[in-house]
């Protein structure tokens, strides 16, 4: 199976059996489907904690006031006991092992595109896994009005099997597509979501009924479904979970008054903010290529990485749906977001373990200690139209959907710093754009050159060239290569630089899990390592608002660059800037540095924008090349 059988009922039935017995003063775990993690919920998706002496609170919590406090009794939240004593422990694995409970899946938009695309098929990939629990139902909820059958029918267009179970794809989904249910109502209406309750009363029957609700809307509709549901459709029995979709916001103001709405009606145990990009498979192995490869982390500093580059790009611009990327644009929709979460995962230290609330803290104090960001380390750019090979690609203001004088960046190219004994110094450069030469998600680790290198006769001026390099393909094409030097054989003693490789594809002959698969796993065992803790979140709008806020109120105009490009010149000036992926500008300057000697110091001064334009004219002509 693609997933791991540890996640599955039979693996993990005999995990339990293998299990010693829990110590008294020790967290234990009962995990139905859990990959084996210690983090895992328990007795399909509870989590169990031996009873202490004291109890320690997550030093990120702004509510703790001493790090030790005595330990209260077991809570209730919408009647789901998040911890309960051992003495409770036997009682709950006989009702588990009766498979007495059932989990409700609600996806509130469920006509919308993500829902389509990306919930539905990642629900089915975890049924034909046999990773969802014996007992699940699935209602799709939203203004439309739609029967069963029309929801079956819709979703049933965009399910695959998995390559490796294809002879019974079609029995799967016959049996997958009875589970799922419709229900037509208004979002803001409680007497709707009262119809929803009785309705999965029906199917849930006297089991201990588990539900989660996952918010597939505009965010501006967000806390009037959380109104209603936990008022009238939370779990009376069992625990209630709501996945929240980004946008959290578009500044630190309005991410802080969501924050605040959410928890008028939940528990921040309860929210889950996802960001799929977390459930990528090469990001997960982060911390696995990290922390468990003893060549990797006595480099993981800045004695010997010169820089890191965070890069994302796309090879098609907005095209007719630029109406919601034009309020947003390219910061908040991938920055601020996805490439600081890898970011935050890539520099924090080691956790204490792999406890959900470890992870968070570390990734909370790498955003702490970082500079808000300032308007000279920072390029924006827009994307124009462009003819090559007898196609025209429009430009982004020939969106209908997009206003003619925008000045919303397609392109951002930002360079950030961490101000923390590890990192100091080395420069994080974010680039993520639109309507580029290519598809790719990427992260370049890029060490320091070897002090008094033997070989560097070989390499000439080009120092560059003999730097090793660390590249992780987060998609698409999954791999990880290490760029080394090594001899051509020979007689001669010459130099090239080679790959070792890594490529997913060819090693792994399973299909790599979607995003999505794992994050709803994940929120189902109520596994919150994945997901966005809201002080986290605090932290990451603090270093992009300033910015934000000066760039829209000086309404700077972006640099603009052709469809298809490389982006727009600017980015490659602060590349340069922070000695990143020289090789290029050498290139190109290196007829006018004979002006840079002290005879001509003065005359390269005042010829010095004419060379930046003519710069500028040879890179526009590589790039549409």
């Amino acid at each position: 199976m693609a997933l791991s059988c540890m996640r599955c009922p039979a693996g993990a039935a005999a995990r339990r059996a293998a299990a010693p017995p829990p110590s008294p003063t020790a967290a234990v775990s009962f995990a139905r489907c859990g990959f084996g993690r210690s983090t895992a919920a328990a007795a399909g998706s509870w989590r169990i904690h031996a009873v202490a002496p004291q109890g320690v609170k997550a030093p990120m919590d702004p509510n703790v006031k001493n790090a030790v406090t005595p330990t209260s009794p077991p809570k209730v939240e919408n009647g789901s006991p998040s911890e309960i004593t051992l003495d409770e422990f036997e009682d709950l694995s006989d009702l588990s092992k009766n498979d007495d409970s059932t989990v409700s899946i609600t996806v509130v938009g469920a006509s919308g595109d993500l829902a389509k695309k990306k919930i539905f098929p990642a629900l089915f990939a975890l049924y034909y896994e046999d990773c969802l629990p014996k007992h699940f139902t699935i209602f799709g909820y939203a203004r439309s009005k739609m029967t069963d059958a029309e929801l079956r029918n819709m979703v049933s267009k965009t399910l695959t099997c998995r390559i490796d179970k294809r002879e019974n794809c079609n029995e799967k989904m016959d049996e997958f597509l009875k589970r799922c249910f419709y229900h037509s109502g208004q979002y803001d209406s409680e007497e709707h979501f009262i119809d929803l309750d009785k309705k999965l009363k029906q199917h849930e029957g006297s089991r201990v009924s588990n539900r989660l609700f996952y918010l597939s809307i505009p965010p501006n509709i967000f806390l009037d479904v959380v109104k209603c549901a936990s008022k009238s459709t939370s779990s009376v029995n069992g625990w209630t979970r709501v996945i929240v979709e980004k946008p959290f916001g578009r500044d630190s103001e309005s991410s802080a008054a969501l924050t605040r709405g959410l928890k008028q009606y939940l528990v921040e145990d309860q929210i889950f903010r996802i960001d799929h990009y977390l459930g990528k498979e090469l990001v997960e192995n982060l911390s696995v290529l990290r922390f468990s490869n003893l060549v990797f982390e006595p480099l993981w500093s800045r004695q010997y990485i010169r820089n890191v580059q965070l890069i994302f790009s796309e090879d098609f611009g907005t095209e007719g749906r630029g109406g919601y990327f034009d309020s947003y644009g390219i910061i908040r929709d991938i920055m601020q977001n996805h490439l600081l979460q890898i970011l935050a995962l890539f520099a924090m230290e080691t956790p204490i373990s792999l406890e959900a609330e470890d992870i968070r803290n570390e990734k909370v104090k790498v955003l702490r200690s970082m500079k808000p960001l300032q308007l000279e380390d920072v390029v924006i750019g827009q994307y124009k139209s462009h003819t090559k090979g007898g196609t025209t690609y429009p430009g982004y203001t020939d969106d209908k959907t997009v206003p003619k004088d925008s000045v919303t960046p397609t392109f951002a190219a930002a360079a950030l710093f961490i101000n923390n004994a590890r990192w100091d110094g080395v420069p994080f450069l974010m680039k993520a754009g639109k309507a580029l030469h290519t598809k790719r998600a990427e992260i370049r680790v890029q060490f320091h050159h070897v002090p008094g290198n033997l070989y560097k006769g070989s390499f000439g001026t080009d120092l560059d060239r003999a730097t090793n390099e660390l590249v992780i393909h987060v998609q698409p094409d999954e791999a990880i290569y290490l760029k080394i030097n090594n001899k051509i054989p020979g007689l001669g003693m010459r130099l090239d630089r080679s790959n070792l490789k890594l490529h997913y594809a060819a090693r792994y002959s399973k299909e790599i899990p979607d995003a999505y698969e794992r994050l709803l796993l994940d929120a189902i065992e109520g596994e919150r390592r994945l997901f966005i803790r809201s002080d986290e979140l605090d932290a990451a709008w603090s270093l992009f608002t300033p910015l934000l806020k000066e760039l829209e109120e000086k309404r700077i105009a972006p640099e603009l660059y052709p469809y298809g490009s490389r982006g727009p010149v600017g980015a490659h000036y602060l590349a340069a800037k922070h000695e990143i992926n020289m090789i290029l500008f050498m290139i190109f300057l290196l007829p006018f540095l004979s002006y840079c000697t002290p005879r001509y110091w003065d005359r390269y001064k005042r010829k010095q924008m004419r060379i930046r334009q003519a710069v500028h004219k040879v890179w526009r002509h590589v790039s549409v090349i």
